[in-house]
């Protein structure tokens, strides 16, 4: 890894041509009230360096104290809860393997509705599954739980997680509706049978990057995430005004906390596939040009262009005059080294397709630039600048409130074009501090390279880099649409190849972090061996956990085994929390219900840890235990 740091010149307050209304980068940041706050001396949080005792008997320096982290320790694990709370847990994780409740959840809820009546089957479901999986109804009811969870040393994600109830076929005519632009409605061109040299066949879309409506319901195939369909401009802005009261919720009910959004929730997702779409020709573009000049096979980074080869190449291929090929490498960012790499190539794109323009991208065959589609409509392209415009503001409030911004990762189809304006909220607003992090899905095999790609334009720039490293939600959904469509399956082959995916991808930011303390990750894994390894590095580089560049996340209402010992402990770690009506988070308790079969067949830990803890209560005449803090 190269640590020479190099700085680019920025415009902070332009996305693709588009201003934005927004001029928080040009303004002195508010300081994050962690700065401030004074510690609870119940969260075990460190302030003086110590000695962490660490799984396997391996040691971080955090100075002249030790703490030890045992997983196995229930009575330090559980501290937080009541025995009813620990009971509820057994009850809710044994439902979980029954797969007729789990399967006929749906058909079994409307039954107890029936059968109870609303008021009693409020009480049922908070009894059992919403009161497991779910912090409350509203921004008041669930601060108890926050301040309970960060009074143990855990923080909170916050996540407002009501969902639009629809039916297949409705989810399918929203997608259908929103993915598909007007130039495609209108064309009666059948874009399969003509020649991409025919005028008239002005439709290059790949197969991957068109809607299909077979695969219209994004629901299906997919447990642990939220699924939001387009509806019309006002549904987006009221998305937003959610989405800025959960940042402010986050800000008055926990210290230092973080909230998550999604960007399919934001704007028509038309603009997402068609911006991922030109994303990848151009990426794909490079790396063609790049084995034109014998670089193939080379790490993404390592794939230097020389400068004169390229522009050679550039107008062999008629992908413009030499003149103006010349142009676009005249600017402060671009050839004063005499080469071209990848990120100095996207830099390069910015400029070649605004939104503002018809998105074109570089036939393969000819090089010559196309246009993605024949035509935006005025109302298409006033859409793709609300979303860009949706973005800021959330990205305003997020730091004027002194919240983590996290941008929710979502199916490969959206992905680079997500993970593009996210980048582009970090280069504004990341400055001073982690604002904005992106996901990173690492059941995807080019996770690693979007990784070290992200990471090197982060330290030249001179910006913090924030990452939320997560396996993945979406497998069994883009297996299958990859084989029913025809194009390459984009997730690794097997578990391992993905373990060992995640694994690198965060060894490459802790090495980052360990060199220059700009990168931030967040370990959100319920894999209590890939908590052990980030913890075994952090003590191999010598992280402290009080430097607040480490973070680890879980679910509410799983894994409080990791979660809390790691708090109490003095690393930063948060609960995902979701709160909202008990009606409207039912989509959400069902994919809990489903995600939690597959994961307490697989392992009966957390059960086993959980009557331990209640054995131990009750032997030791604790049973009515109380928390306090």
């Amino acid at each position: 890894m190269s640590y020479s740091k190099v700085i680019y010149r920025v415009k902070p307050t332009r996305l693709f041509g588009v201003r934005l209304r927004s001029t928080v980068a040009s303004t002195q940041h508010k300081e994050l009230k962690t700065d401030e706050a004074p510690l609870e001396q119940s969260c075990a949080i460190l302030e003086t360096p110590c000695d962490v005792d660490l799984i396997g008997g391996k040691k971080a320096h955090i100075g002249g104290q030790r703490i030890s982290i045992d997983f196995d320790n229930t009575r330090e694990a559980y501290r937080s809860k009541h025995t009813l709370e620990l009971l509820r847990s057994l009850l809710v994780f044994k439902l979980c393997t029954f797969d007729f409740l789990v399967d006929k959840n749906k058909e079994l809820i409307d039954l107890s509705k029936k059968i109870l009546g609303q008021r009693l089957f409020e009480k049922l479901m908070k009894m059992t599954f919403y009161g497991q999986f779910v912090a409350g109804e509203d921004q008041n009811s669930i601060k108890p739980l926050i301040e309970k969870n960060q009074a143990f040393g855990v923080g909170s994600v916050l996540d407002y997680s009501v969902e639009e109830d629809l039916t297949q076929e409705e989810a399918e005519k929203k997608e259908m509706d929103s993915c598909v632009s007007e130039a495609e409605k209108e064309s009666h061109v059948d874009t399969h049978a003509c020649s991409p040299q025919d005028p008239e066949c002005m439709d290059h879309r790949e197969k991957k990057y068109k809607a299909h409506r077979q695969f219209g319901d994004r629901r299906g195939g997919v447990i642990s995430a939220r699924t939001y369909f387009y509806a019309d401009e006002a549904k987006c802005d009221h998305h937003m005004e959610t989405f800025i009261n959960c940042i402010k919720a986050s800000a008055g009910s926990s210290v230092d906390g973080f909230s998550a959004i999604k960007m399919t929730a934001l704007g028509r997702p038309q603009f997402l596939l068609q911006f991922s779409e030109v994303l990848v020709k151009w990426r794909r573009f490079f790396t063609l040009l790049a084995a034109h000049q014998g670089k193939d096979g080379m790490a993404v980074l390592e794939q230097k262009l020389e400068l004169q080869q390229l522009q050679d190449s550039l107008i062999k291929l008629g992908v413009g005059a030499k003149s103006d090929i010349e142009n676009w490498f005249t600017g402060e960012e671009l050839g004063s080294s005499g080469t071209i790499d990848l990120l100095d190539w996207n830099s390069l794109i910015n400029d070649r397709t605004k939104i503002s323009n018809l998105l074109v991208v570089p036939n393969m065959e000819s090089g010559h630039l196309e246009p993605l589609l024949s035509k935006f409509t005025d109302e298409e392209e006033k859409q793709m600048k609300r979303m860009l415009q949706r973005m800021d503001v959330l990205a305003k409030h997020a730091v004027e409130n002194g919240v983590r911004l996290m941008v929710d990762a979502e199916q490969t189809y959206f992905q680079p074009a997500i993970s593009r304006l996210t980048l582009e909220m970090q280069r504004i607003f990341n400055r001073e501090k982690p604002h904005i992090f992106n996901t990173y899905q690492c059941y995807l095999r080019e996770a690693y390279d979007n990784v070290s790609v992200d990471v090197e334009l982060s330290r030249r720039e001179g910006w913090y880099f924030g990452a939320k490293l997560v396996r993945g939600a979406y497998m069994c959904q883009e297996r299958s649409r990859a084989s029913e469509i025809g194009y390459e399956d984009p997730i690794n082959p097997d578990y391992e190849a993905t373990n060992n995916m995640y694994h690198k991808c965060l060894e490459y930011i802790l090495e980052e972090i360990n060199h220059n303390r700009m990168a931030n990750v967040m370990v959100a894994s319920h894999n209590e061996d890939t908590v052990k390894f980030t913890l075994e590095k952090m003590n191999e580089m010598n992280l402290s956990p009080t430097e607040n560049k480490v973070y680890f996340g879980q679910l509410l209402g799983m894994c409080d085994q990791i979660s809390f010992p790691l708090g109490q402990a003095g690393f930063p770690v948060y609960k995902y929390v979701p709160y909202g009506p008990v009606n409207e988070v039912i989509p959400y308790l069902s994919r809990r219900a489903q995600e939690n079969r597959g994961f307490m067949k697989g392992s009966q830990r957390e059960r086993s840890l959980l009557w331990k803890e209640i054995k131990r209560r009750l032997f030791s005449g604790q049973l009515l235990y109380t928390p306090v803090y």
